[in-house]
């Protein structure tokens, strides 16, 4: 009787050992956007000047990825850690499979080219470290990622994908 006792124990143990020790899982959020990658740190030095900068190459791509319902990103806010952020104020539809690259800098808004510019000409990112909230217009959140270069950019080239 005592060895079922201690097989019994010994087998409980394992098992609260081995949901203890797997891997952490990020959070799952019910929403059909989410964020795709970050180009977190724009290729060659940092120049935040509006001419002649190369913030236009920082930039996240959000994608719609429902089989089904077509998403209107007005009202989403990007945002992060530091409270820098950027709220789409014009309607941007993104159908199924669809996605935006949400950049630096300014320029014209294209749906047909995908592209939306923050006009504005400071980096939102770190280079670092930093976390992106992705925020539905009621404020809930869609997606959260943080990342470190160290731990999250192995080939060092400065982009980082998530979801695939």
């Amino acid at each position: 009787m005592r060895k079922r006792h201690a097989l019994a124990a010994l087998a409980a143990a394992g098992a609260i050992a081995a949901i203890t020790a797997g891997p952490a899982q990020a959070t799952e959020y019910s929403s059909a956007l989410k964020v795709k990658g970050v180009q977190y740190d724009a290729p060659g030095a940092d120049s935040n000047r509006c001419s002649g900068g190369n913030t236009k190459n920082e930039y996240l791509t959000i994608k719609n990825y429902s089989r089904t319902a077509t998403v209107d990103l007005k009202g989403y806010v990007v945002k992060d850690a530091t409270g820098n952020k950027f709220t789409f104020t014009a309607s941007h539809r993104l159908e199924p499979g669809d996605h935006v690259n949400l950049r630096g800098g300014r320029g014209a808004d294209s749906d047909a080219g995908n592209v939306v510019y923050r006009q504005n000409c400071n980096f939102i990112w770190n280079n670092d470290k930093d976390t992106i909230y992705l925020l539905k217009p009621t404020g809930a959140k869609a997606d959260v990622h943080s990342y470190t270069k160290r731990a999250n950019d192995a080939d060092g080239n400065g982009y980082i994908a998530y979801h695939g």
